[in-house]
């Protein structure tokens, strides 16, 4: 009976020093480093407009519609919004991210990009549906990606110049400062945070 209490005491200790370890010291440690260190990406690299309101992540993509801004690619930034009708009848699924993950040769997909393409050609009459980039038309793998490529965002410049009165000129050089490069410089391709671009735009609209 002595030895199996004396192995259910280390048992019990062992327990609450690794949950006191593990639970706590260990989160905490970790949460003041990162508070520290990278205390904008710990936080959920949030980006405030010039009044100083959050509107958003640089790590989330938004659905813009508004005709005088540029327009991200199609992805799931509403993936965990839906109504009470929508919960009553059984098309809301729960909460979830990521692309809807077809095949190139899924019928549904075709029809979706074909949709997109005949939307993006309405919004954008002077562009010719050869000219499309890609990435403007196509979901992330994320599902969530608040990027476009530097040619996703220059060939909206059209519409948006029309919209707003803005030279094209402009437009292109917001495009230029919202720009970032590869990573390292060598890795991946340019790419422009849709978000960070249409503040800039907003702030020479308003």
């Amino acid at each position: 009976m002595k030895k199996f209490l004396k192995h259910f005491k280390t048992a019990l200790v062992v327990s609450i020093a690794m949950f006191i370890i593990c639970g706590f010291i260990y989160p905490m440690v970790l949460t003041g480093i990162s508070q520290v260190i990278f205390s904008d990406q710990a936080n959920g690299s949030l980006i405030e407009n010039e009044s100083g309101k959050v509107v958003g992540s640089s790590l989330v993509g938004q659905d813009f519609t508004d005709e005088r801004l540029f327009h991200c690619r199609p992805s799931a930034y509403n993936y965990n919004t839906y109504t009470e009708e929508d919960k009553e009848n059984g098309d809301y699924n729960g909460v979830s991210s990521g692309s809807d993950n077809y095949s190139s040769s899924n019928p549904e997909l075709e029809k979706r990009i074909s949709e997109d393409i005949d939307e993006f050609l309405k919004e954008n009459p002077t562009v010719k549906k050869e000219d499309i980039p890609s990435d403007i038309v196509t979901a992330s793998g994320s599902g969530l990606d608040p990027h476009i490529s530097v040619e996703a965002a220059t060939v909206q410049i059209d519409r948006i110049a029309t919209n707003t009165g803005l030279s094209k000129e402009k437009l292109k050089k917001l495009i230029e400062e919202n720009t970032e490069d590869k990573f390292l410089k060598i890795f991946g391709e340019k790419k422009v945070n849709v978000l960070k671009l249409n503040l800039s735009l907003w702030e020479e609209i308003s």
